[in-house]
């Protein structure tokens, strides 16, 4: 009896080592079709073999996770190359949430030129949020751009905000508005206008953009949150990011 259970162990655990040592053979092809049969409310947008033998990085819409081939276990987080010191999900998180800024609304935002304005930057910002506000005098550094800034409240956080933006967007001159209203806390009244807001609501939700500030370089890439003049400048020259940013989170459902 006890040999039989030893060959009967002996044999599930070569039929076990079978199983995962055929593993990391399957396609990514493969493992984004079973992804699909398990999870099929998730829009699973990429499927590819990660840095790490076995483990599959999946791309759904703007997020990364982790896998193996069964498709069960998810590893959520970033994945780092100690040897090399490099946030590799960073880069990969990157890539796959730019935005084409050509396709920007941009009659939607206001528009302040500085020099030449031939660099463009396009920002999300919210008239209460004190980080928007200390990203205005970084901004004011820069040369040889055009600043597109779009109004986006947190009605959630901040409640004087949407009206304080519609001041903004109805003054005679917006961007002079927009300066004065950041540096001062103060804004004239205006007459009522339309505006875009609810629109850049909807953009915002539709790019993935949930805090404020977010800036969209035009090559496509974000810096989510504020971040020092120098930076910016390195940024618009093409260079990848250095530092952290400080963003407002938008509070989900308002």
């Amino acid at each position: 009896m006890r040999k039989s259970i030893v060959v009967s162990l002996a044999t599930f655990i070569v039929s076990v080592a079978g199983v995962a040592s055929a593993s990391p053979s399957a396609t990514e092809a493969e493992l984004a079709a079973r992804l699909k049969e398990l999870y099929p409310s998730t829009r699973i947008t990429d499927v590819r073999q990660s840095e790490v033998a076995g483990l599959f990085e999946v791309a759904m819409g703007r997020n990364v996770a982790f896998t193996d081939t069964s498709g069960r276990y998810f590893v959520f987080g970033h994945l780092f190359d100690m040897r090399e010191q490099k946030d590799l999900t960073a880069q990969r998180l990157s890539d796959i949430n730019r935005i084409d800024f050509a396709q920007l609304p941009l009659q939607d935002a206001i528009k302040t030129v500085r020099g030449d304005g031939s660099r463009k930057l396009a920002v999300f910002s919210d008239p209460d949020c004190s980080y928007c506000k200390g990203l205005e005098s970084e901004l004011d550094k820069l040369d040889n751009v055009s600043i597109f800034t779009f109004l986006y409240p947190l009605d959630g956080l901040h409640p004087d905000a949407k009206g304080k933006a519609e001041r903004v967007w109805c003054a005679p001159n917006p961007s002079k508005a927009w300066t004065e209203l950041m540096a001062t806390g103060k804004v004239a009244e205006s007459p009522k206008c339309a505006t875009p807001i609810e629109r850049i609501n909807q953009l915002a939700n539709s790019l993935g953009i949930n805090g404020t500030p977010t800036m969209i370089l035009q090559d496509g890439s974000l810096i989510p949150g504020a971040a020092p003049a120098a930076e910016i400048d390195r940024r618009l020259a093409g260079h990848p990011a250095t530092t952290k940013s400080a963003v407002t989170p938008r509070l989900k459902g308002n």
